[in-house]
């Protein structure tokens, strides 16, 4: 099905506008609200690519979560990015022909693929927004150093901490989240492979930021009641994100 979506409600538009370094034109912005958007709906643990695919089209989040993950010959699974409304998760295959990683659906997910041919008549046509998406692939880049940094080497209470304060600025960038409240309908398996711990860990660290009054997490949303504690305990600091009002 293709689809065309408002650029006021779009979160692809929404997520180039907080990260490119201009502001956009109306051509661009029109460019961007008429890619054919051909939109598809994920359940729960539902593949979107896999490892070794080849595919001639990329895909943006238009609600919902979902994880980029690589797996052990075992079976385990780690989680390597979580992806908010407005990220293009599989740019790179624009790029290089197979894919090293897969993607699936963390929660319900709604997201709409569009043909790579689409986006380098694009760029040919507006070539700002060539260097916009370029410039969220250096971000993604910069998201794995962090986590990286925040699994190899931060314990797991700061661990939890710092992917909180990451996902709630992260989804107030497309307008998802006020007053530091946020839809996160992740399972403590899914943190857990994302933190690179046990669902029981998990658990008992959910307890204690609980107890000591900083988030609640339940049906589906994720609240911080003390911003400056939770960051203070994650050791967060946004300059990684690259927002655009904190490049200076």
């Amino acid at each position: 099905m293709a689809e065309t979506i408002r650029a006021d409600t779009n979160p692809f538009v929404r997520k180039i506008e907080s990260v490119a370094l201009f502001d956009l034109s109306d051509s661009e912005r029109a460019a961007l609200v008429g890619l054919p958007l051909h939109v598809a709906e994920y359940e729960t643990g539902q593949d979107i690519v896999v490892e070794h695919d080849r595919p001639n089209r990329c895909f943006a989040v238009l609600s919902g979560i979902a994880a980029t993950y690589k797996t052990t010959e075992d079976g385990r699974r780690q989680v390597t990015a979580y992806h908010v409304p407005g990220d293009v998760p599989d740019f790179q295959s624009l790029h290089l022909e197979v894919l090293d990683f897969s993607i699936c659906a963390v929660a319900p997910l709604r997201i709409g693929f569009v043909p790579h041919e689409a986006l380098r008549a694009l760029f040919a046509a507006e070539p700002r927004l060539g260097d916009a998406f370029w410039r969220t692939t250096l971000i993604e880049g910069s998201l794995a150093r962090e986590w990286m940094l925040n699994n190899g080497r931060r314990e797991s209470y700061p661990r939890m901490a710092h992917l909180f304060c990451e996902l709630m600025i992260r989804l107030e960038m497309v307008g998802l989240a006020a007053g530091n409240s946020c839809g996160l309908p992740l399972t403590q398996y899914e943190l857990g492979d994302a933190l690179g711990i046990t669902s029981v860990h998990v658990n008992r660290i959910l307890k204690e930021l609980r107890e000591s009054g900083l988030i609640t997490l339940g049906g589906g949303r994720l609240t911080i009641h003390d911003w400056d504690a939770l960051a203070k305990a994650g050791e967060f600091d946004p300059t990684y994100l690259h927002l655009r009002h904190t490049d200076g």
